[in-house]
Formats: C-alpha cells, sequence, structure tokens
C-alpha cells in the first residue's frame, strides 16, 4: 500500500491527512491535527515558524506510530507570506503575518514608482494591502538592513520544505500571489522587481507543482523515523483545492467556500483588463501554468465571527442555555426564518469588526431593514447576503470573459452548508454541485500522485475524486 501525506495549513490550524488508493477510489485518513494563529512580537503580529516546524515534524512522526508510511509528503499553506535567509541560510528575523499593519501606506509607496493601473496590467493581481509587493516595500522603507542581508526569499511552505529536505525551491502558485510575476509568462518579473529596488536575486527559478524538492534532511528523517520524498503540491491552498474540483467540463465555475470564498473560474491565459480589474478580479496561478480567474468574496468568515460571540455569551431576546451555535444548527435554523434583510457581503466593514453581530445589525438598520436579532436571523441575513455576492460575481465573470457557466462546484468546508448552497443554486440560476469538503489536502495529494504516475493527467485526477467523494447537486 503507498500512502501520499498532505500537511495542510491555515491560518487557525494545520492537519496532516494521509491517501491511498483503493479499489480505485482516493481514501482519506487524518492522522495528526495542531493548532495555528498569530502571536504579537517585536511590535508585529507573527506566525510561530518554530511552533509550525515542530507540529509538522509531531504529524510526521505520528505516520510512523500508525505503521502508514507515506512514500511522498507536501506542505500547503495560505499566500502572500514569506521569511528571508541570509547567506547561512538563516532566517532573517520574524515570519510576520499578513494583517500585521506594517504594510499601511505602502501602497503610495509602491505607486510612486508604478501606478495601479499598470501594476494590474503587469501583474493581473488584485490589490490587497497585505500582498507580498506591499510587505517587501514595508522592508525597505522602515527595515532596509533586512534586505540587504538577505539573499534568499520563501514563501512560507517554500519554507519548510528547505527545513524538511535543505533544498530551496521557490514555487509558482505561491508565487503568484507576490503581485511581483508576469501575468503572460508566468515567471518574475525581474524589470518590476530592480524598478521597485527589492534585490533580484532573492527571486530565482520557479518550480511547478509535481516537482521532486527532495528526500529528508538526515537529522530529520532519523528524528521521525523513516525517510520520503518532498514533492511541492499547488503550495498555494486555494491553487490545491481547485486542482481537486472535480468536474472536467470548462463550463463550470467553481467557489473555495472557507473563511473567503474564492470564486471564478480557471483560463488559459490571465485576464488584466480594466474591466476585470475595476471588479476587483485576480489571476492566480493553478496547476500547469492555469490561471484561476477568481474574487476574494468574505465568506464564512462572518458566520465563524458571529459563533464565537454567541458562544461567548453574546445576549439576545429568548436566549436559552442549551442553545446550539454549531455551524450545522445555525444553517438548519436560519432556513426557518424570514427576515429579508441583506447586507453588502464585501464591504469592508466586516473584515475585522469589534462585534460582527452589531457590525451586521448596524448595517440593516443604516439601510432601513430589519434588524435581526437571534442567531438564527443573523445567519440568514449572511447566508443570503453571501449567495446574493456569488450571483453579482457569477454575472461579472461572464461579462468580463465573454463565457457563460452552466454550473458552479462548491469546494472546501463551506460546500456542508446545504442551505446555502440551495440559496446559490436559486440566486445564481446555475445548478450547484457540492464537494468534496476536503477540497485542498485532496488537490495536495493530487499533485504528489500525478507526479508519481498514479494519474496521467489533471483530468483523470478529477475524475477520481468524483468518483471517490462525490458531490451533492443542488
Amino acid at each position: 500500500m503507498k500512502y501520499y501525506l498532505a500537511v495542510d495549513i491555515g491560518a487557525s490550524s494545520g492537519r496532516h491527512i494521509l491517501a491511498h488508493m483503493e479499489d480505485g477510489r482516493i481514501v482519506l485518513e487524518e492522522v495528526y491535527r495542531f493548532y495555528n494563529g498569530m502571536e504579537d512580537k517585536d511590535g508585529h503580529k507573527i506566525w510561530n515558524a518554530e511552533k509550525l516546524f515542530e507540529d509538522i515534524l509531531e504529524g510526521m512522526k505520528k505516520c510512523k506510530e500508525i505503521g502508514k508510511i507515506p512514500v511522498t509528503m507536501g506542505i500547503d499553506t495560505w499566500g502572500v507570506d514569506f521569511c528571508l535567509l541570509d547567506k547561512d541560510d538563516k532566517r532573517i528575523g520574524n515570519l510576520v503575518a499578513y494583517r500585521d499593519d506594517r504594510t499601511a501606506g505602502m501602497d503610495e509607496e509602491v505607486y510612486k514608482i508604478i501606478s495601479e493601473d499598470e501594476l494590474y496590467e503587469r501583474t493581473g493581481i488584485q490589490k490587497a494591502i497585505f500582498n507580498t509587493i506591499y510587505q517587501l516595500m514595508a522592508l525597505k522603507t522602515k527595515e532596509p538592513e533586512k534586505l540587504k542581508e538577505a539573499r534568499t526569499l520563501l514563501m512560507v511552505p517554500d519554507y519548510f520544505h528547505f527545513l524538511l529536505t535543505g533544498v530551496r525551491k521557490q514555487e509558482y502558485t505561491n508565487a503568484s500571489t507576490t503581485q511581483l510575476l508576469d501575468a503572460k509568462t508566468g515567471e518574475w518579473d525581474h524589470e518590476l522587481i530592480k524598478k521597485l529596488g527589492f534585490p533580484d536575486e532573492l527571486f530565482g527559478e520557479l518550480s511547478m507543482p509535481g516537482t521532486v524538492v527532495g528526500p529528508l534532511k538526515r537529522e530529520i528523517a532519523e528524528k521521525i523515523g523513516f525517510d520520503l520524498k518532498v514533492v511541492l503540491p499547488a503550495t498555494h491552498d486555494t491553487g490545491s483545492a481547485v486542482m481537486s474540483v472535480p468536474c472536467t467540463e470548462e463550463n463550470t465555475l467553481y467557489i473555495s467556500s472557507g473563511t473567503w470564498s474564492l470564486m471564478g473560474c480557471e483560463l488559459p491565459e490571465a485576464n488584466c483588463s480594466k474591466e476585470a480589474k475595476n471588479a476587483n478580479f485576480t489571476n492566480e496561478g493553478g496547476y500547469q501554468k492555469r490561471y484561476r480567474f477568481l474574487k476574494n468574496i468574505m465568506g464564512l468568515w462572518m458566520i465563524q465571527s458571529v459563533k464565537k460571540e454567541f458562544e461567548a455569551g453574546f445576549d439576545y431576546p429568548g436566549k436559552n442555555k442549551d442553545d446550539d451555535y454549531s455551524f450545522a444548527n445555525l444553517c438548519d435554523r436560519a432556513k426557518e426564518e424570514t427576515i429579508d434583510s441583506i447586507v453588502a457581503a464585501n464591504d469592508g466593514r466586516f473584515l475585522n469588526p469589534e462585534s460582527m453581530v452589531k457590525e451586521i445589525q448596524n448595517a440593516c438598520r443604516e439601510g432601513g431593514m430589519q434588524v435581526p436579532v437571534t442567531p438564527w436571523e443573523i445567519a440568514r441575513v449572511i447566508y443570503r447576503s453571501l449567495a446574493k455576492c456569488y450571483k453579482e460575481t457569477t454575472e461579472e465573470i461572464e461579462k468580463i470573459t465573454g463565457k457563460k457557466f452552466d454550473s458552479v462546484n462548491i469546494v472546501g468546508g463551506g460546500s456542508n452548508a446545504v442551505y446555502l448552497n440551495e440559496l446559490t443554486a436559486a440566486e445564481t440560476g446555475r445548478a450547484v454541485n457540492a464537494g468534496p469538503g476536503e477540497a485542498t489536502a485532496i488537490g495536495n495529494i493530487g499533485a504528489q500522485m500525478l507526479s508519481d504516475g498514479v494519474f496521467s493527467d489533471l483530468s483523470e485526477f478529477r475524475k477520481c475524486v468524483y468518483q471517490s467523494f462525490g458531490v451533492i447537486k443542488y
């Protein structure tokens, strides 16, 4: 039996998922889960790189304990965050997190050198103040000595792969989130990098998903009790999630539904038009240099936030000590409510409010709509608002690309939200296919299996995902 290990690390947790083939189907098994979260250190919000790496090794030891040793493994994480290595391959400073405020005002510094329109035309990446380009500008402006000392830039998963193997690789899909790639060639835009005053030597050859990084370093293999090959997945978690969309048709949209809802389609070439920029679409790198033309929508962050508030004791009329605030119950109870209020789910006011409950109530009040008060009313407002966002985004994609899409495939944790799936089908007027829920880990494993010859191409892998995990149609 051949096992493959996906290490999928998100902003709040990480997990190790083993996979093997059985009767022509992919079988998954979660073997280890660990906490992740931003910490405050030296005046910045950071990720605890040392603890995360310890957890990566602990999960690998768990594979040894249960007697299921993988032949390959790969790590995926979020995008945009990076670390710098010096001439001795030592990390320079902390692993600063994208929600840190060091990038405040750095967009203006970048636009002194290149206009926002030209930057989009070259890179195809939507503006987000936390993008790597602005993080690097913050270093150049505030801590130039760190950039001078640096010899290598590694995105978060690249850094962990380096710690495991001693081999430095810069993987393409995560590199595309830096806003420093040429959208036409899919390579680093060295002219732009030099123009911005960033050290050009930090940006080397890009590697595609499926590339073998190498075996484990001897001390790592001894520590966990076995050796294996490290293989690059699409290290940007959305890149992995989209790989596992179980549809081989070109006329389907996808939503990678989690904390964020990432809605879009796959294109053979980037769309860097003014229309795409004005609608805030991005062109991120995908498997085999496909382009993930998508929009970031606030997603389940809103429901996650109100869930926490109610669990922490937020008061409301008719509150009962036995009330169940699980996602499943919030979703089920929301369907029974009748409130018709809707908010602009993608409004920046919902990005990180002090109280999501109060922010939603204020938005409804300001719009002259009924104000939701119970968890179930608030959940209904959120789900209906997200579905309306999906409808608007569908119309934008069709207008910008000139293509028609017959269906929407929802993958990730949000694919389990039955009421939201029903609303999405009703609002968009498209068939909705929901699943698989473990999309990111499955895509990570898919790149490893493709590299190992289990599947001949992406289409064959996607067919197997459909057969292995199925979809629910709405």
